[in-house]
């Protein structure tokens, strides 16, 4: 697996990232997000969501954990599942009460906070490793695994 890295410079370019993204995922895609506080993962996931034309307003799911957002008419009509694994502390047994799997099926689900965790979902995804530096740009490294290593990416 060969990671692949893209500068974002301001917020608005983590969300452009995600637009593009959006137009390439489709249901059954995992993606993965890492990086500390402040990284851009949310930024990113509202890109995503734009990208994929889905309803409603993108906010990090911190407190409810997991949030469904609906296809939107002339969206790509692709249900977008956003996820924030960062209060399961790591608990699998937690993960699986979300019942993840079943939405793999038709759903593009985003998982901030999921490197570590999130992985035995699929062995395809796709993890972007988000890195924030002192001038508040922002890198983002994708590491693809399984089908992902053969698909285009964002760049």
């Amino acid at each position: 697996m060969v990671a692949t890295s893209v500068t974002l410079p301001k917020v608005e370019d983590t969300e452009e990232f995600g637009r593009r993204l959006g137009g390439l995922v489709r249901g059954g895609d995992l993606l993965l997000l890492a990086g500390p506080l402040g990284a851009g993962k949310t930024a990113l996931v509202r890109g995503l969501a734009d990208g994929l034309g889905v309803n409603g307003r993108v906010s990090s799911p911190t407190f409810v954990i997991a949030r469904v957002h609906d296809p939107a008419p002339g969206g790509r009509g692709v249900p977008l599942v956003h996820v924030d694994a960062y209060r399961l502390g790591g608990r699998l047994d937690e993960l699986d009460d979300l019942d993840l799997d079943t939405d793999l099926v038709d759903a593009v689900v985003a998982v901030e906070w999921g490197e570590g965790v999130a992985e035995r979902l699929s062995e395809d995804h796709l993890l972007i490793k988000l890195e924030r530096h002192d001038d508040d740009v922002r890198t983002a490294h994708l590491v693809p695994h399984g089908s992902w290593a053969e698909r285009p990416l964002p760049v």
